[in-house]
């Protein structure tokens, strides 16, 4: 049986359809469910994107009682980040070239990790979330 997240990062965008399409491009994601208003698509109310068997959802960011109770605001909004995404991928290089190449505003460029192995390379998506991308896995990694 596969193993699925415990967690799933969910995120809010101003341009959500825009944020998908740089995710599937720049990052690697795929759609796996999209749910637009149906009176007007750019208004996404719930979206699923994996990459490698892993989810993160996402939504437009719009007024209203889920946004004042939760005090949703999206990193641009707040001026800065309080949490990354952090994902394992095979080769942290070739997959920075590609987020370079489709706009990706690459903060780290690829190395090797300072103090633990492997390798990996941190960048900012249009909308101002940081995500950081590399080769470690604490899961398969040897307890200390």
């Amino acid at each position: 049986m596969p193993v699925h997240h415990a967690l799933i990062p969910c995120l809010r965008y101003k341009n959500a359809p825009a944020a998908i399409e740089f995710l599937c491009k720049a990052f690697g994601f795929e759609r796996k469910a999209v749910y637009a208003d149906e009176s007007d698509p750019s208004v996404i109310h719930h979206a699923e994107l994996v990459m490698n068997g892993q989810m993160v959802m996402l939504g437009s960011d719009r007024p209203g009682p889920v946004t004042d109770k939760y005090r949703w605001k999206t990193a641009a909004d707040a001026g800065c980040i309080t949490m990354c995404v952090c994902a394992v991928i095979d080769d942290p290089d070739a997959h920075c070239a590609r987020a370079r190449a489709a706009g990706a505003e690459i903060l780290t460029d690829p190395k090797d990790n300072d103090g633990y192995p492997g390798r990996g390379y941190d960048a900012r998506d249009p909308e101002g979330n940081v995500w950081s991308f590399g080769s470690y896995d604490p899961f398969a990694a040897a307890a200390h």
